[in-house]
């Protein structure tokens, strides 16, 4: 019998994420590397909607295009809660997809977070966040954050994380004509990974760099040209190995008046999106009780 069946058929959110900085200060010997982030939560959204299954399948209502099911973060992340726990429920999952693939807004990973943090709940296993957060380690390395659910300082592969309070401003978002490709990227030969270790204090005075923005230029014409574009209206910004360009404003009428402004080039998908400090799932989820 399902555990918490009003809450069944329920959309949930789960929110994209910019990175404000990426600092590469080192590399594992398992190739992972060690990076300094900073996690902002945005209110640009994919929706999943669970389903009960009775005989403890694990299926998608409707696979992604490209994307075999087995493959599906949101199904790996069930099927992990299933092993993990012995559960014996089943779900169907319904996915609205909004966030584009291959952007840096970390679309799957958080995909995966609501999948975890929802079926923990509907299912009533009862895990605490720390748990849920490390088997979402196990999944991809920008699962944690979600789960967490705050703008966050992050450091090691992304793991050890600590909440800080950012700004709740307004992003332009550039989501250029092309997918790259993560591990591309971190196998750069040209790619910096022995930055200098900073401190959150740094970052808020204003190091707001990321290591892999030249990388991404050289490699992703698209990028580039998104940059230069953004850049007539502000500091424009890679989020985490791209392809997403940013460029962050302190209201929602200048954002958009921007936004207006790009909407006359060719240079790929725009978004106007606000910052937020907590996850509009974690939101949801307390409401619940």
């Amino acid at each position: 019998m399902a555990i918490n069946k009003p809450a069944w058929g329920q959309r949930w959110p789960a929110p994209a994420k910019l990175n404000l900085m990426l600092n590469i200060v080192g590399r594992r010997d398992d190739g992972y590397h060690l990076l300094q982030t900073v996690f902002q939560l945005v209110g640009l959204c994919d929706w999943l909607t669970f389903k009960y299954r009775q005989d403890g399948a694990v299926s998608l209502a409707k696979p992604i295009p490209g994307v075999p099911e087995q493959d599906d973060l949101t199904v790996r992340a069930a099927r992990l809660l299933q092993q993990h726990t012995g559960n014996q429920q089943g779900v169907c999952i319904e996915i609205e997809k909004n966030l584009p693939m291959g952007g840096g807004l970390g679309g799957g990973s958080s995909d995966a977070a609501t999948t975890l943090l929802v079926l923990n709940h509907l299912w009533g296993l009862g895990l605490s966040i720390e748990e849920l957060m490390a088997l979402g380690l196990t999944l991809g390395a920008d699962v944690p954050i979600f789960v967490f659910g705050s703008s966050a300082w992050a450091e090691g592969v992304g793991e050890r994380i600590e909440q800080i309070s950012l700004p709740e401003s307004w992003f332009v978002i550039i989501k250029p004509v092309c997918h790259v490709e993560t591990k591309a990227i971190f196998c750069a030969k040209d790619l910096t990974r022995d930055s200098k270790p900073i401190k959150m204090a740094d970052f808020l005075s204003g190091q707001q760099h990321n290591d892999c923005l030249k990388v991404v230029k050289e490699l992703y014409q698209p990028v580039a040209e998104a940059v230069q574009e953004l850049s007539r209206f502000g500091e424009a910004r890679l989020t985490g190995t791209g392809a997403c360009v940013f460029a962050q404003f302190d209201s929602e009428r200048e954002a958009r008046r921007v936004s207006q402004g790009l909407q006359k080039s060719s240079h790929g998908e725009i978004f106007v999106t606000e910052g937020v400090n907590c996850s509009p799932l974690h939101y949801q989820l307390n409401s619940l009780g």
